[in-house]
Formats: structure tokens, C-alpha cells, sequence
């Protein structure tokens, strides 16, 4: 393990609707991001669970300063 990754049993998890409720998307555009890779995601049994963190980093990164 690196010495920047976070140890898995300290990642939080969130689930496909918490997650759209966080960014006050649809759950669908929340499977769309997960789908298309620009959200990090992990698959368990059918459903999916995206870490906190990856989020975080997506909001981030698609932050637009308005001047």
C-alpha cells in the first residue's frame, strides 16, 4: 500500500442515491459518471458503492470559478 492511500476500512462508502443527493443529480447521471469512468466506483453484487473521496475529487475537478 502507498503512503497516500487511505486504509480501506477508513473509506466511507456511499450508495448511488446518496451520492445524487449530494450533488442533486438523478441517480441515472450518477450510473452515467460510474459507467463512463469519470466516477470512481466499486461493484458489489449488483449494486455499486463510490467512495466518499472520489466524489470529493470529481466535484473538484468540475468546479468552474465564475471570475
Amino acid at each position: 500500500m502507498m503512503a497516500t492511500e487511505t486504509p480501506l476500512s477508513d473509506v466511507r462508502f456511499l450508495t448511488v442515491a446518496e451520492v445524487a443527493t449530494i450533488m442533486r443529480v438523478s441517480k441515472m447521471t450518477v450510473y452515467r459518471l460510474v459507467h463512463s469512468g469519470e466516477l470512481e466506483a466499486i461493484r458489489v453484487g449488483r449494486s455499486f458503492r463510490v467512495p466518499e473521496q472520489a466524489v470529493n475529487q470529481y466535484l473538484r475537478a468540475a468546479y468552474v470559478g465564475t471570475g
